[in-house]
């Protein structure tokens, strides 16, 4: 077998990443980052410019002593200041401290960046990225050149942004990374200068896309087809304004359909863990549609979709969800069809065989309800429950007789309207009768059922709401309209979402708690 191409994957998530707004990593999420990123496989870590603040400082002198297994630490920093020598320069000097065997230096590529940001003279300019650059290598420390705003500067004046390309190269550069730095450069001309510099110069080429057009992956996919070896970006896109080329979008289209190594095979089918693992450190929550690491990215819904993956798997999925770790799954709906629910449900009911009376039913069913508003898709605990209610399987735990809410002034107080909740529930035969005070009307009539309930089943103790959503269905029918209520509820070990719909958002609220309620202790009974 013919050995794979090589492209070098170099990560910015903890310096261009971290300029994202409500990015903030602490010591220890930079740490968890960085392993993360070491374990799937990159090839750079830009970890940060020591230059910048004493907290990312602090940082390299933390792992300064770190055995990273795949990767290479990089400090980022900037070309000498004008009319100072390197040696002398307190931000050279800084990179220089962080102690890392690769260095980024940024440099100016763009004339109108020269005489009107830094202001400098054009040749002067050179002579810092050439003196920069030179000052590291005798130093036996490997040197990216990121050239700033390269594309804006071939744009403008391209034989001077090529001269800034040979400054660097002179001075011993290792590769040259392209910087779309704006991220608003079109296709057309990412191909023709990442082709011109490859041509031109015998060193590796790095392309580092933005994305304020939505072009960052195509853009960055484009420069490797020109000849670009090393991509450059974040783990997850998130970055400075709109953000950066995303890695896990890049890796899996260069990996699995142009034919390139980027990480191990391993890693590959460890891209969906690792995605969603990163989004914690970052504390974030993951885009559901993220491509290829979204849990939406195999998601099908249309009935002929679902039927067509079934026969022919890549008739509707550009690769297998199996080869970046993720998995196809079916949502109901009402345009699902009977393939669907058929495909979700084969192991819980095999009875429910495409073309069975039971099937045609619930399918009837299913599209009544939606047309009702309810939207099985995030709910699917409360789509089982209606599953085995309709195939009289399940056996109701409780019934409630009736509930009342009131919503009050507290007296002398200066908190506001108070809610309380009256709830009458038969439990195996038996009455009971709860009331319960809360911060308004769900909390309290959750309290009230929860406590009518928790003698026959403790294990309800340890049930707890964890989200709560309403959506207005039917807004033109103002006060009238039509709610959904979702909830998602947790024990600690296990998740789940149920739903409620009706014109009353109380009772909407009731029935996704009392499917809450339901569905916890059906799972419990199955155990």
């Amino acid at each position: 077998m013919a050995t794979k191409e090589k492209i070098w994957v170099f990560d910015s998530t903890l310096r261009d990443g971290a300029q994202a707004r409500g990015i903030t990593f602490s010591m220890a999420d930079r740490i968890n980052m960085m392993d993360l990123l070491d374990e799937i496989g990159v090839d750079y870590i830009e970890a940060g410019n020591p230059a910048s603040n004493p907290k990312e400082r602090a940082f390299f002198e933390k792992v300064k002593s770190s055995n990273l297994k795949n990767a290479k630490l990089t400090a980022f920093g900037s070309t000498r200041r004008k009319k100072i020598k390197p040696e002398d320069d307190p931000g050279v000097l800084a990179t220089l401290a962080a102690n890392t065997p690769v260095v980024a230096i940024f440099g100016k590529s763009w004339d109108l960046h020269v005489t009107e940001v830094i202001r400098a003279e054009l040749e002067e300019n050179l002579e810092m990225i050439y003196d920069t650059v030179k000052f590291f290598k005798d130093r036996g420390i490997e040197v990216v050149y990121d050239a700033e705003h390269f594309f804006d500067g071939y744009k403008n004046n391209p034989e001077y942004a090529m001269k800034t390309l040979k400054a660097a190269v002179d001075g011993g550069a290792d590769s040259l990374a392209l910087c779309e730095t704006n991220g608003g450069a079109l296709p057309m001309l990412i191909t023709e200068a990442t082709k011109r510099v490859c041509d031109t110069y015998d060193v590796m080429c790095g392309i580092h896309c933005h994305n304020d057009g939505e072009m960052a992956v195509a853009n960055s996919l484009l420069a490797v087809e020109r000849g670009a070896r090393q991509i450059q970006g974040t783990f997850l896109g998130f970055g400075e304004r709109c953000g950066n080329a995303c890695l896990t979008s890049l890796i899996a289209n260069l990996q699995l359909k142009m034919g390139f190594d980027c990480i191990p095979e391993a890693s590959m089918k460890q891209l969906y863990t690792k995605a969603h693992e990163a989004a914690e450190i970052a504390n974030l929550t993951l885009d559901e549609k993220m491509p290829f690491v979204g849990r939406d990215a195999f998601a099908h819904k249309g009935g002929m979709h679902i039927d067509g993956v079934n026969k022919v798997s890549h008739s509707f999925e550009h690769v297998n969800p199996e080869s970046v770790g993720n998995k196809r799954t079916f949502l109901l709906s009402e345009v699902a069809g009977q393939t669907a629910i058929v495909m979700k449900l084969s192991e819980q009911f095999p009875e429910l065989t495409k073309g069975a009376p039971e099937t045609k039913e619930l399918i009837e069913k299913l599209k009544n309800l939606e047309a009702e508003g309810y939207h099985f898709e995030g709910a699917e605990s409360s789509f089982e429950l209606l599953v085995k209610k309709h195939l009289g399987k399940f056996t109701p735990f409780f019934h409630i007789e009736h509930f009342k809410i009131i919503d009050e002034p507290a007296l002398g107080k200066q908190e506001g309207l108070k809610a309380y909740a009256i709830v009458k529930v038969n439990v195996k035969g038996e009455d009971h009768i709860t009331a319960a005070e809360g911060n308004g009307p769900v909390n309290a009539l959750d309290k009230a059922l929860r406590a009518a309930l928790m003698n026959f089943f403790p294990q309800l103790s340890k049930v707890h709401l964890v989200d709560y959503r309403v959506r207005v269905l039917d807004s033109y029918h103002e006060t009238d309209a039509t709610v959904r209520v979702m909830i998602d509820s947790t024990d600690g070990s296990t998740s789940w979402t149920t739903l409620g719909v009706s014109s009353d958002v109380i009772e909407a609220s009731l029935q996704a708690l009392i499917d809450s309620i339901e569905y916890k202790l059906m799972i419990d009974s199955s155990k």
